[in-house]
């Protein structure tokens, strides 16, 4: 009877991904870069161990977004004091802060725990076509 072999974290290799987001909607593009990053995409996914991969972001400024999702879409945040609710639509947002969209789409599809903190260092989002982090030769990937 063969055993369910369950993943070290020593035993993980984590290997580099470059995702080109222009032209991709949203949250279908969250949720593959989601799964890179736990390392479900893997064949000894163990849910307690980070053994996903690093995801480098590129042209994040080019996300599309559907409907009329651009002016609909509202992110808020409060600072504790009265009257201190702010609220941004999702171009608002886009304008100041081209790698919030992305990063906050995959930031809640990620487990809200140290795991998931820890995982979500490794995705890496830029606004624009380049990165640096040539030297980890990271392979393109079409999501």
């Amino acid at each position: 009877m063969e055993m369910t072999r369950s993943l070290r974290k020593e035993d993980v290799q984590h290997r580099w991904f470059e995702v080109d987001a222009a032209g991709k909607t949203l949250g279908r593009l969250a949720t593959r870069i989601a799964t890179l990053l736990r390392g479900k995409h893997k064949a000894f996914f163990t849910p307690h161990i980070d053994g996903g991969d690093y995801v480098i972001v590129v042209n994040a400024d080019k996300v599309v977004l559907t409907g009329g999702k651009w002016d609909e879409k509202f992110y808020y945040h409060y600072s504790g004091y009265q009257s201190g609710m702010r609220k941004w639509s999702a171009r608002q947002k886009q304008e100041r802060h081209p790698d919030f969209l992305v990063l906050n789409a995959v930031k809640g599809m990620l487990p809200k725990n140290k795991l998931g903190r820890a995982v979500l260092k490794k995705l890496k989002v830029y606004a624009g076509p380049e990165h640096p982090h040539q030297a980890q030769q990271p392979v393109k990937i079409e999501l």
